[in-house]
């Protein structure tokens, strides 16, 4: 066994909760049988939309990039299939506002034919840059959270010496398996991808971190390292607890550290990846691959047969709910992602995209009414972050936000174990999660007056600066002038004094011209 006997420690809080997992990991993952349309959103990741390169009646091959990033914070995205480019509009994508995204609807011809790819043949003779270009050019952002583009997180600039590489297989909210599946099915190309990744980063060490209730994903990752032949990567096994999932929660575990408040994980050297992110990483360097399909969790009491199903980005989710055995007849939640986590969605006909991990489909069940709070402190007790959960409602509530930034509001995971335990079904989460888009909403509005207050400011500067300039011309133009005007001047009275002194000097000789005559006048004639 290569289990290193690492030294764990423990945050504060958290939960022992029902895990529901076993009921989707009985088989393998299965493939998802290719739909007929793919509706494929610009908006899958943080950051900017993607911006489609492709045109309605354009033919793609499978692979091919069909919208490119927009930004620095943005990743491309890639035909999941091959077919005809037959829609670009506004639809709504899996989201609780069901917000419409400028999206591409790809219709497949079956074929499924790829374009050519390109693999790096040895990436250990590949720079960093090389390795974050293909990265990015792959698609490639986190799929174990929210999005973020996975070749940022890999670029942490010279300022920042990466000591920990932590790849993270703790998968701890009940249902979810997608992850667990990965691990036991295609354990080499999370290796593979950790070492990728560990190469361009520089990092002296990987840690692949797996709760204990995953033996046989820890099985099939320890095997596949042990034929390898390289022990160049830790495997730890850590307890089951929610949320030790959390970035955060997970580096104190491991290591004893916590990232300042509001800070980065880069502040302490330490880079955080989800084991499907390597596995990503592994299939764009090693195979020339795109992100263009993932594993996705169908599981809930309301599915006859929970399973974990391969499936391209911009397939349906009713047809994977189907595939999984939709139960019929029956008033079902749909619940994208966990219990705890999850948001509810009320259509079925929406795109699963790169971050759709799990979708639990529930009976549903009447709302419990909210009661008032009995300042119990049980929240405090299980929140991870060491956060006061009541004083973060009640100034929520008020909508006093700058009291509730003074709580360290941003500190807040979301987690939602201070709602799971609430005795007076307060949802402590919606709360927060309020307060963070209004004073969001308030610093985008101030920093749109401070915008047109620097436009103002900016606009006065060069209309006084356009004055000056002016005023200067006008000084220097005067300043010619004058110059000019004394030149003539000095012109002219040097013309008068030479004028003057040649009459004088006309008149002198006029005089000596006369007086050399009345001289000769005036002497004796000489006799004949």
């Amino acid at each position: 066994m290569n289990k290193i006997n690492r030294k764990l420690w423990k945050y504060h809080g958290g939960l022992h909760l029902e895990e529901h997992k076993s009921i989707s990991t009985g088989q393998q993952s299965a493939l998802l049988p290719l739909p007929k349309r793919l509706t494929i959103p610009m908006q899958q990741h943080i950051g900017e939309a993607a911006h489609p390169i492709v045109d309605v009646g354009d033919k793609v091959l499978k692979g091919e990039m069909i919208a490119e990033a927009s930004g620095k914070v943005s990743a491309p995205i890639h035909a999941p299939t091959s077919g005809t480019i037959v829609e670009i509009a506004a639809l709504p994508v899996p989201h609780p506002s069901e917000l419409n995204v400028l999206t591409i609807v790809l219709e497949s011809d079956g074929q499924d034919q790829w374009c050519e790819r390109y693999p790096i043949e040895n990436y250990r003779h590949a720079s960093s840059e090389q390795l974050r270009e293909r990265i990015h050019d792959a698609g490639i952002v986190g799929l174990g959270g929210a999005g973020f583009p996975s070749y940022i997180k890999l670029n942490p600039g010279q300022h920042f010496a990466i000591e920990t590489l932590i790849l993270n297989g703790a998968e701890c909210e009940p249902y979810i398996t997608c992850d667990d599946q990965l691990m036991r099915e295609r354990p080499e190309a999370i290796l593979n991808g950790a070492r990728i990744m560990r190469h361009a980063l520089h990092a002296k060490r990987c840690i692949i971190a797996i709760e204990d209730n995953k033996p046989d994903a820890f099985s099939a990752l320890n095997n596949a390292l042990s034929q390898s032949g390289q022990n160049d990567i830790e495997l730890v096994m850590v307890p089951t607890l929610y949320p030790t999932g959390g970035e955060r929660q997970l580096i104190k575990v491991l290591t004893g550290k916590e990232p300042p408040s509001q800070g980065r994980t880069l502040d302490i050297g330490i880079i955080c990846h989800n084991v499907a992110t390597a596995a990503a990483v592994a299939d764009a360097i090693i195979d020339g691959t795109p992100l263009i399909s993932r594993i996705v969790t169908i599981t809930g009491e309301a599915i006859s047969t929970p399973q974990n199903i391969i499936a391209p980005v911009g397939a349906p989710i009713e047809e994977l709910l189907d595939f999984a055995g939709r139960e019929s007849g029956v008033n079902t939640q749909l619940i994208m992602g966990g219990p705890m986590m999850g948001v509810s969605l009320s259509n079925t006909n929406l795109p699963i995209v790169k971050t759709s991990n799990c979708f639990l489909l529930q009976p549903a069940e009447p709302t419990k009414p909210e009661s008032p709070c009995i300042r119990c402190g049980e929240c405090a007790r299980v929140c991870p972050a060491e956060l006061l959960p009541q004083q973060l409602y009640w100034h929520s509530r008020a909508k006093e936000f700058e009291k509730v930034q003074e709580y360290n509001l941003f500190d807040c995971i979301e987690c939602g174990c201070c709602s799971w335990v609430c005795p007076s079904n307060i949802p402590l989460v919606h709360y927060y999660r309020f307060a963070k888009t209004e004073v969001w909403a308030q610093e985008r509005e101030k920093e749109g007056a401070n915008i047109a207050r620097r436009r103002h400011e900016f606009r006065l500067e060069r209309q006084e600066k356009v004055e000056r300039e002016k005023a200067e011309r006008m000084r220097k133009k005067k300043a010619m002038l004058k110059d000019k005007e004394g030149a003539k001047d000095d012109t002219a009275k040097k013309a008068a004094i030479q004028a003057a002194m040649d009459r004088a000097k006309a008149k002198r000789e006029a005089n000596q011209v006369d007086s050399t005559i009345s001289a000769s006048d005036s002497q004796p004639k000489s006799e004949l």
